[in-house]
């Protein structure tokens, strides 16, 4: 296990007349070039459905779809983090962000469902090599003694672009069409390189690991991404069908749905961000896990506006609090050295719980419905509750440990 956090080639030493300075020219870069990725990400993640509806599919092949996105990712995501580990930032970002702008336009072009398929596994490398990368230069630039906080601000970004990429999607698919919006997801896409093009991009000087499974799968991060990875199934299935089940029960636009949630998020992250270094991961972990349950029930038994309303707030709250703890939780005791892998194997949890979630879901809605499937994929916040008590809080990279044992 990898115990070197303290390690000065991670930080410097801080007095107590000295905080540690939180705030620099590149983390507020790379939060923006996270981002753009995220918006270009979420705004063609939202729509999707909708675009393979109008290729003939069914909710059905949408799951399958968000399946083969995330299946993709995930196989990347280990090659990825051994990419990192061995020195690579900028070029890793830089082919990402190219493939997250090209795919929206290859959405343009094509007419049959098995091109918009290989397509969207395309987007899915962009996305791997993309936020893997930002991750990664987030953990570096981020002070230790205050990185479980900075980490929470790091993911501000997904708050941002899940409050506003769904609305400018649906938006733009309803007001000027799919070209329109694939343009712009391909704009946004642009915008992020020139942004990183800016941001002092640290070349760690490390000796080249050999690829194997020891160095594409950091075990330090195991608890901390299986915890995630079953609850993502919950957030599988909101992000791809919560939009097309507001649509059939005439609810409000599943863009106000993602506007209250993202509201939720960004003011957890803002308030309670200081938590995880101060207390551990358990308070979110538990509490988050009842939030998405409560959500999920209400859609389930009780889908009315303000349910629906109450809903999105917990969600908000349940994501917002989540995420950004188990993600400090895999990598603080990570070194310049771990950090891609530590990351990459973070995320790649997120992407299959992500992945089988709104592929279970699309099965589910097909089979059973909607309310059966919501109350269905709700258990997911009780494994995750159970994976997280039998073993991620006595793993030697849990906060809620090393903060008890103090």
């Amino acid at each position: 296990m990898h115990k070197s956090a303290n390690s000065p080639t991670v930080a410097p030493a801080k007095t107590a007349a000295t905080p540690a300075r939180l705030w620099t020219r590149d983390l507020v870069l790379i939060i923006l070039v996270n981002l753009c990725v995220f918006t270009n990400h979420i705004m063609s993640l939202s729509t999707f459905p909708f675009y393979i509806k109008s290729l003939g599919g069914t909710e059905a092949a949408a799951g399958m779809c968000a399946a083969a996105f995330s299946l993709v990712a995930v196989v990347a995501r280990p090659f990825v983090g051994w990419w990192l580990d061995n020195g690579a930032r900028r070029v890793v970002l830089v082919t990402g962000l190219v493939l997250m702008g090209l795919a929206p336009l290859g959405y343009v072009f094509v007419s049959a469902l098995s091109a918009a398929i290989a397509i969207r596994m395309l987007h899915g490398v962009g996305l791997s090599l993309s936020n893997s990368t930002t991750a990664t230069v987030a953990s570096d630039v981020i002070c230790r003694p205050r990185f479980a906080e900075g980490m929470g601000y790091f993911g501000m970004a997904t708050a941002l672009a899940s409050a506003i990429a769904p609305a400018l999607g649906l938006s733009l698919m309803e007001g000027l069409g799919f070209k329109a919006l694939y343009a712009a997801a391909a704009a946004i896409a642009a915008a992020g390189l020139v942004l990183f093009s800016l941001v002092r991009a640290p070349r760690p000087s490390v000796p080249r690991k050999p690829l194997d499974l020891r160095t594409i799968i950091n075990r330090d991060a195991l608890p901390a991404t299986v915890t995630m990875l079953v609850f993502m199934f919950t957030f599988g299935a909101l992000e791809n069908f919560v939009a097309i089940f507001a649509a059939q029960r005439s609810l409000p636009s599943g863009s106000i749905y993602f506007l209250v949630m993202s509201a939720m998020l960004l003011l957890v992250r803002i308030t309670l961000g200081k938590l995880v270094d101060r207390r551990g991961e358990a308070f979110f972990v538990y509490t988050c896990n009842a939030a998405m349950l409560v959500a999920f029930l209400l859609l389930a038994m009780a889908p009315n506006v303000v349910t629906y309303v109450a809903s999105a707030a917990l969600a908000g709250y349940a994501f917002g609090g989540l995420e950004p703890s188990l993600q400090s939780m895999a990598v603080h005791t990570a070194t310049s050295q771990t950090r891609g892998s530590a990351n990459s194997t973070f995320l790649c949890g997120y992407d299959i719980g992500y992945g089988l979630g709104g592929g279970v879901a699309g099965a589910l809605i097909t089979g059973v419905g909607y309310s059966a499937m919501w109350a269905t994929m709700s258990l997911a916040c009780v494994a995750s509750v159970a994976v997280y008590v039998a073993w991620a809080r006595r793993s030697d990279t849990s906060f809620s440990k090393a903060l008890s044992g103090r």
